[in-house]
């Protein structure tokens, strides 16, 4: 029996809400615009499946190749390519402007709490945005956690700190985006490291 040969992509409205995106991992609901990308694996053919604006964010690529197929049938109604290429020129900025781990900064608000002592940051006081390991099933990364400056000292000491010591000053002041003098004063309601 030969079977047909199955596209490359797919965009179609998903037919129920079982399928996950393989960009943010949430449920695709039934109806929404999704891009379905081939692979050929060790247990046959089928599709990975994307929210199609979660694929324009990540697999821009993927989405115009999908659209000069074209992968979808006529009458649906898919956003035009220009608006998911500025989606994705959106999320290249977003990706640009964000900061490297460690860095300081004064709390925008007084909504945020310290993940060592628990106790609320204050607004335009120091928070010190560390590194600290995170487990999503099989895969490690790394989550950014706000401290205390007076905390940062106990945290960096904490097994699942991906923050070091070594070189803490310097990257402070290589990535806050702070004045000299600021990031100084942070250090010093840091105090010692040792």
């Amino acid at each position: 029996m030969v079977e047909d040969a199955l596209a490359p992509y797919v965009i179609e409205e998903a037919r129920s809400s079982r399928s996950r995106c393989r960009t943010c991992r949430k449920k695709i609901e039934k109806g929404k615009l999704r891009l379905g990308i081939l692979l050929e694996g060790p247990y046959g053919t089928g599709y990975l499946w994307h929210h199609l604006t979660c694929a324009a964010r990540r697999r821009l690529d993927d989405v115009e190749a999908a659209y000069a197929q074209p992968a979808f049938e006529k009458g649906l109604k898919v956003p035009a390519l220009e608006k998911l290429q500025a989606l994705q020129e959106r999320a290249e900025k977003e990706r640009a402007d964000r900061k490297e781990l460690p860095y300081v900064e004064k709390a925008p608000t007084g909504r945020s709490k310290c993940k060592r002592c628990g106790a609320g940051i204050e607004q335009d006081s120091f928070r010190v945005v560390l590194a600290r390991e995170v487990a999503f099933g099989s895969q490690v990364r790394s989550g950014p956690i706000n401290v205390h400056p007076k905390c940062v000292a106990e945290e960096l000491d904490t097994e699942d700190c991906m923050t070091e010591v070594e070189g803490f000053g310097e990257a402070l002041h290589a990535h806050s985006g702070l004045d000299a003098a600021t990031v100084d004063a942070a250090l010093a309601e840091i105090g010692s490291l040792g």
